[in-house]
């Protein structure tokens, strides 16, 4: 059995560039005698999975396309095929646009388990947002919300008004594996997005659920949102807004030095 503490689960799909990056951000701030990493590949077949097959330090699992199967499905339950093979008291999922920011993060991540009912660790939305921009959005829920009441509008969205319905999200959440197995849970419990249900039967069972605010995660780890989707145009929801998108996606590469990383593949080994 592994001596380590930590699984990190990487469900990888398309973009060589961004999984570059996320896992050369994991190689150089994470100290290997501390986590195991194990990577799946949805059925990527392109460069990616070519590079992965590359990593000499990583765990792959190369995981097959099903017929009919959606993005979020693939997602969820190419992290429960790695939780299968995790031995570590925790085990952590990340998407392979998270970036790891500092050499302590995942001392930070632990550090939270600070009573023995802490059961997951994590945040809802990784993102800084001006208060004002804040108030914008739950304006405009208050008036969908109105729209799906009156008139059955689909739009509305009752997790931005309602806390209480919120779940450790994938990009970046850790969890006690015991936990997990003793409540015969994972992420693609009740096939809904990647760790919902797991969350909801942990907090039922009266374990605590602990939400790290976006101002002090982010201190330590970067999400670039959607990046996998919105650089695959078969996996986009609002092709509309796709250029707003790759410029906020370009502005955040630089932000990391990109180039650095990509030019640097002694991380690799």
């Amino acid at each position: 059995m592994s001596q380590k503490l930590v699984t990190i689960l990487v469900p990888n799909y398309k973009t060589l560039l961004i999984t570059q990056i996320c896992l050369r951000l994991i190689r150089h701030h994470t100290d290997p005698a501390l986590a195991d990493v194990i990577v799946i590949d949805n059925d990527s077949n392109d460069e990616s999975t070519e590079y992965l097959r590359s990593l000499p330090w990583i765990t792959l699992i190369e995981r097959p396309a099903v017929p009919g199967e959606t993005g979020v499905q693939a997602h969820s339950r190419a992290l429960d095929l790695a939780l299968k093979q995790v031995t570590t008291p925790y085990v952590l999922s990340i998407h392979t646009d998270t970036f790891i920011k500092r050499r302590d993060w995942l001392e930070f991540l632990l550090a939270q388990f600070d009573s023995p009912n802490v059961a997951g660790v994590g945040s809802w939305k990784l993102e800084s947002k001006s208060r004002l921009r804040q108030l914008g959005i739950r304006f405009e829920q208050s008036w969908k919300y109105a729209l799906h009441k009156w008139f059955g509008y689909e739009g509305y969205r009752p997790e931005r008004l309602d806390s209480s319905l919120h779940y450790l999200r994938s990009h970046c959440a850790i969890y006690k594996t015991d936990i997990i197995q003793q409540l015969a849970t994972g992420f693609a419990d009740g096939d809904a997005t990647a760790g919902k249900v797991m969350h909801q039967k942990m907090r039922d069972h009266g374990y605590e659920m602990k939400f790290l605010p976006s101002s002090e995660l982010g201190q330590y780890i970067d999400h670039l949102n959607h990046a996998t989707s919105i650089l695959n145009p078969e996996l986009r929801r609002n092709p509309k807004h796709n250029r707003r998108n790759h410029r906020r996606i370009k502005n955040k590469l630089r932000g990391i030095d990109a180039v650095s990383l990509l030019a640097n593949p002694d991380l690799d080994k």
